[in-house]
């Protein structure tokens, strides 16, 4: 099994990164502020615009460490890569699938029905837990129809039809979001999910979680040979990473939506960490922003029992772990893709 190894956060948009022998380098203003050893790095996520020289970038592929440029709300830019690994028998049998209706819509089912049962237990573990705080029939019969949507999973004969049974279950599953906030409800109020841009501090925070998750999917996928950017749900689009996004579906509820209500139940953000420009969007501060990292790096070493293989795997391992499932899926050597499912 591949060691979960650290993730260097560079937050602050005037930073410029360069190498030093086998040390990633930060720079401010001409100054050298910080130096970490590549060996200890799996991957460099820089939020800023000023850059990283071309001598690091090379090393970063040469080591197989992920160097990826988002901007201040954490959307994708870009990010280097070396040789591509993966055997191109794997990629050819992947992309035969693709183009498969029938053998797509199978895996699509799959993702959504996990999706959809892991936002289910989200439902069910507030329920258990604060039951006294919110109101449980409602609560129960939210569950309820995420629990037939997951049957309806089973029946769609179009990937159409699919995404009609996942948009209905999320809006339920989102028509309860805000109840799940039990502290600062005043600063943070959940209407509705909206993106591009977010236009509220929780939506903020979903987006921000979103994006990291993705790109994590992505980077376990090419670890595995696959190509993040050919997908069996989410329609092919130049520069869209369609795989990653069918992978990340499974995440969504466990591990950003129930990570952003921990930071706001917990009152490790507050509404000082947002800022609202002029065009309604929401953005967090720097400050806001290494909490959130340093936050999401600690969750990501918890250990977890995976559910298909019975092993003890840390979060942060678990798109690799569906990653190498997929593969194996998509080789032939299992009958199905056995989808992360949580509780």
């Amino acid at each position: 099994m591949k060691k979960l190894l650290n993730t260097l956060y560079v937050t602050s948009p005037d930073r410029y990164l360069s190498l030093d022998g086998e040390n990633v380098v930060i720079n401010a203003g001409g100054e050298i502020i910080g130096r970490v050893p590549l060996h200890n790095l799996e991957s460099i996520v820089t939020f800023g615009y000023t850059g990283a020289s071309p001598a690091l970038m090379g090393k970063c592929g040469e080591m197989g460490i992920d160097l990826c440029f988002m901007n201040q709300n954490g959307s994708f830019l870009c990010r280097t890569q070396g040789g591509i690994s993966g055997n191109v028998l794997l990629r050819r049998q992947q992309y035969r699938i693709a183009d498969d209706n029938e053998r797509s819509l199978a895996i699509a089912k799959n993702i959504i029905a996990g999706k959809i049962f892991n936002s289910k237990w989200i439902l069910e573990r507030t329920l258990r837990d604060h039951a006294m705080r919110i109101d449980t029939e409602k609560f129960k019969d939210k569950s309820a129809f995420l629990s037939n949507a997951i049957k309806s999973c089973a029946g769609c004969a179009s990937a159409d039809e699919l995404r009609g049974v996942e948009g209905e279950a999320a809006s339920v599953y989102f028509s309860v979001f805000d109840d799940m906030i039990l502290q600062q409800k005043e600063d943070f109020v959940f209407d509705t999910r909206n993106r591009r841009p977010p236009t509220d501090n929780v939506n903020a925070m979903l987006s921000f979680a979103y994006n990291l998750a993705t790109g994590m999917c992505a980077s376990a996928l090419e670890a595995v040979g696959l190509d993040p950017f050919v997908g069996f749900m989410h329609t092919d689009r130049p520069g869209r990473r369609s795989l990653a996004l069918d992978m990340v579906e499974e995440f969504r509820a466990v591990m950003c939506d129930r990570f952003v209500l921990m930071l706001i139940n917990k009152k490790m953000v507050s509404a000082k960490d947002f800022e609202k420009r002029e065009n309604g969007s929401v953005l967090m501060t720097d400050e806001a922003r290494r909490t959130f990292l340093s936050a999401w790096q600690s969750r990501k070493s918890q250990i977890i029992t995976h559910p298909f293989l019975e092993e003890k795997v840390e979060w942060g391992m678990l798109p690799y772990v569906q990653a190498l499932l997929m593969s194996r899926y998509i080789r032939g050597d299992l009958d199905d893709y056995p989808v992360f499912l949580w509780k």
